[in-house]
């Protein structure tokens, strides 16, 4: 894998993809800078060795137009803070404009240009946007693991352009071997905790997985629809009737690989779908009509622990409850918690997908895990197997 070590930038002119689609308040203040704080190790190498760097990204979806709200010029004085150099802005990103503020940029400086999907050739993955953005570099870095599922013309028809001057940023080197490690050398037992409402929104990753994993951990609303499939009462929590088939079809598979599946015993019920609903504690499989399973039950809780604590790759994706409300965030924080422990005692864990993503950082986990992934469809189109075009793009000769 060709990354920016390979690479000495003096002199030279990256093009860099980061990925700075960042959330912005009413006033264009930065709300949350991980992003841009993910990108700088990789920019900071190309300074370091006498480069310079002109960055490209999208913010939002524009659809091909310019709307002044989704103007990159809105995050420059943060990226600036966050990278330490001065930036500088050009109010387009391909053109004689640009080509000009590339030209004079000079070793050590910064240029980023404004938001690519203001024109409509980006996202449509247009050879000829992609051969006009090839004229701003000497070595073309992709570092946006946020957009590697997309076949766009900054992350993976460009790359075409430079055929043996091409390489992977830091965070998006980081990003493949941390799912390498869960899908091909990971020490095992290997472990997934799949959790989130539905089945169907994870069957390819779960069929994708089942033969690289010793133990699957079931949790969230998608758990009543196995349960029901075996015959178990769910009263009315969330189920999809139409996938209790796909759900047994599931089980029975992973009794052949010989995979442990291991579901709730027992769930916090409540009476209503709100955290000042009514609780109690009931066997999963025998919940009253009117109640709804909401968070894991102790039990359950306590099976999840020894399994967790007894793997060495662990990967997470899906809350075990309704951890929005405060009222059945447990399971998920336990979770998180006994996560914490087992990557304390040397396990490798890595947390992707949207939810959970946000659980850990709502309840501080996001330095007690091996690593958090930045990119939520590309993570999760990894772990289905799908070969990911910006990825395939650079490792292509």
């Amino acid at each position: 894998m060709t990354t920016v070590d390979d690479f000495n930038f003096e002199n030279k002119k990256a093009l860099v993809r980061v990925d700075f689609n960042v959330p912005l308040d009413a006033e264009f203040n930065v709300t949350d800078s991980n992003r841009i704080e993910a990108a700088k190790p990789t920019i900071i190498k190309i300074l370091e060795d006498g480069g310079s760097a002109v960055l490209m990204s999208h913010l939002g979806r524009p659809k091909g137009e310019r709307k002044a709200a989704l103007s990159l010029s809105h995050i420059c004085d943060k990226v600036s803070e966050v990278i330490g150099v001065q930036v500088k802005f050009v109010d387009d990103c391909v053109g004689e404009k640009v080509e000009k503020a590339v030209a004079e940029l000079e070793s050590g400086e910064v240029l980023l240009l404004e938001n690519l999907r203001f024109n409509a050739e980006e996202e449509k993955g247009d050879k000829l946007f992609a051969e006009q953005l090839s004229h701003l570099g000497d070595i073309y870095v992709n570092d946006a693991f946020g957009t590697a599922h997309r076949a766009h013309a900054s992350t993976t028809i460009v790359a075409g352009f430079f055929p043996d001057k091409k390489c992977f940023g830091y965070l998006l080197a980081k990003e493949i071997k941390a799912i390498e490690k869960v899908m091909k050398t990971g020490e095992k037992p290997v472990t997934a905790i799949l959790g989130g409402a539905k089945v169907s929104s994870k069957i390819t990753i779960i069929e994708n997985i089942l033969s690289k994993i010793d133990h699957l951990i079931i949790g969230g609303g998608m758990t009543y629809t196995f349960i029901k499939a075996q015959g178990g009462k769910v009263g009315n929590s969330i189920c999809e009737d139409d996938k209790m088939d796909l759900a047994l079809t599931i089980l029975k598979k992973a009794k052949d690989l010989g995979v442990q599946v291991h579901l709730p015993v027992d769930v916090i019920a409540a009476d209503d779908f709100s955290n000042n609903a009514n609780t109690k504690i009931v066997a999963v499989d025998d919940i009253p009509d009117g109640w709804q399973g909401l968070d894991a039950g102790p039990k359950t809780l306590e099976n999840f622990r020894e399994v967790i604590h007894e793997s060495k790759t662990i990967l997470w994706n899906g809350p075990v409850g309704v951890f929005e409300m405060e009222s059945f965030a447990k399971g998920t924080i336990s979770v998180g918690n006994y996560i914490d422990e087992a990557t304390k005692n040397g396990a490798f864990s890595l947390v992707g997908g949207g939810d959970s993503v946000a659980a850990v950082k709502q309840f501080g986990f996001e330095d007690k895990v091996s690593y958090v992934s930045t990119g939520g469809g590309a993570m999760l189109e990894s772990l289905e197997g799908k070969s990911l075009p910006g990825i395939a793009a650079i490792l292509e000769a």
